[in-house]
């Protein structure tokens, strides 16, 4: 059930999953903790896995907004450890990510397992540097279009694009449609079809 706010109702679809949430400095604050309130609400465990300690620092788009706890850094982190991957966008977040060989490791392990990922706005770019679009319909915020057409992916303009345990959408506006479809998709769990083609 979906609030007015745009959060799901707390109805344990997600009770004993944990799902790790990969970002860094100029994550989009929305893109991060909206959904991580969503996942938790329907029983979820969240952990923030960042290259760096301490706090990362959000924006709302151009303004700085809040600094999020860093649970685990990502030289610690195992894909082996969770359920499920949320990648948030904004700009610098993936776009620094996507230099770190750690990251981009960290992002395949969940494909090759046959894990959801779900990717939002500038989120895509992780998934490029990781060769896991290739052959797979997804959307992302328009500038990544080229990007993503370029790495073999085919690219749409839909507010939400679900396939084979991916999960993608193109901004913060359809973040309720994204975290509705992250849920069905991060409870039904492994998808065989996804491991075997991110293997390649």
């Amino acid at each position: 059930m979906e609030h007015a706010d745009g959060k799901l109702s707390g109805d344990g679809k997600l009770s004993g999953k944990v799902i790790a949430i990969l970002a860094t400095d100029g994550v989009e604050q929305s893109e991060l903790e909206k959904p991580r309130s969503a996942f938790e609400e329907a029983g979820a465990t969240t952990r923030l896995v960042s290259p760096q300690a301490g706090a990362i620092q959000a924006f709302a788009h151009q303004d700085k907004g809040k600094r999020f706890d860093v649970d685990i850094l990502l030289t610690e982190a195992d894909p082996n450890e969770f359920d499920a991957l949320l990648l948030p966008g904004g700009v610098m977040n993936p776009d620094t990510l996507r230099t770190i060989p750690q990251a981009v490791e960290f992002v395949r392990g969940f494909a090759v397992a046959g894990k959801p990922i779900a990717a939002i706005c500038h989120g895509p770019w992780s998934l490029v540097e990781a060769d896991l679009v290739r052959g797979r319909t997804l959307t992302s915020w328009p500038s990544l279009m080229t990007d993503l057409k370029n790495a073999g992916a085919i690219w749409v303009d839909r507010e939400v694009v679900v396939d084979r345990g991916l999960v993608t959408s193109r901004k913060p506006d359809d973040l309720p449609a994204f975290i509705g479809k992250a849920i069905e998709e991060f409870r039904e769990g492994r998808h065989e079809s996804h491991a075997v083609a991110s293997a390649r």
